[in-house]
């Protein structure tokens, strides 16, 4: 299964000349998703790109490739979508979170890229999206027409949606980056940078939540193991649900 994962391992700057394109993340808790998920995994294995945003996979790809790859986290793709876009004078689009988080995205990056136009938009608080809550999803991002669209609905939410309604967006580079939202309005805070450079991002997170994220990473980097041996290493099958 691991190997059905394209895991891009090539400087960001490389992927500037494509017109359109659907970027998603992996770390230990998507990929344990996807084991369970056929949609998620194929929303992983159909996008264009997939960036290693985890120091798990980064060690479980060496580990079954014998190649390193540069862990990118979700939050690099973002500045450095945003400095491009500042640097051309684009359009950025930012579905997800609530409105108080996109309002403080808003004025953070009119501070920080003036050259960015920007719009937003909350859909509703929904496991499922009805007909209409993605119609005008999609009506509110064709009409803007951004050069980049970033979506943050938490995995694999966010993944999904981007992946079944790619045809019908009128966009750039599609990001799903999910909790970048909170880190860039400042309502949450990322680890320091030592703790990010040494791969120590996860347990910065979990001492911050305790109660929100220990299911997270501490049975889901012990599960993210387990399955790597199970399918990767004993090559069993796996089942899989829609």
């Amino acid at each position: 299964m691991f190997s059905s994962f394209k895991i891009y391992n090539a400087s960001l700057h490389q992927m500037e000349d494509k017109d359109k394109l659907l970027i998603n993340t992996i770390n230990a808790y998507s990929y344990n998703l996807a084991c369970k998920d056929l949609l998620f995994r194929q929303s992983l294995t159909e996008g264009e790109l997939l960036i290693p945003d985890g120091i798990g996979i980064v060690l479980a790809n060496f580990l079954l490739t014998g190649k390193w790859v540069k862990k990118i986290a979700g939050a690099d793709l973002f500045f450095h979508e945003m400095e491009r876009l500042n640097k051309s004078g684009g359009k950025c689009f930012f579905l997800g979170s609530s409105d108080a988080v996109l309002r403080q995205i808003m004025q953070n990056a009119a501070l920080d890229y003036p050259n960015i136009s920007v719009m937003t938009y909350s859909p509703p608080f929904k496991i499922e999206f009805s007909e209409a809550d993605n119609q005008k999803m999609l009506e509110r991002i064709n009409g803007f027409q951004p050069d980049v669209l970033f979506v943050g609905m938490t995995a694999p939410k966010q993944e999904k949606w981007a992946y079944k309604h790619f045809d019908k967006l009128r966009v750039g580079h599609i990001g799903c980056i999910g909790a970048v939202f909170d880190f860039y309005a400042g309502t949450v805070k990322r680890a320091p940078r030592w703790m990010i450079k040494i791969g120590m991002e996860w347990l910065y997170r979990l001492i911050r939540e305790p109660k929100r994220m220990w299911r997270r990473y501490l049975i889901g980097n012990v599960l993210f193991g387990y399955n790597i041996l199970k399918y990767e290493i004993l090559g069993l099958k796996n089942k899989q649900s829609k």
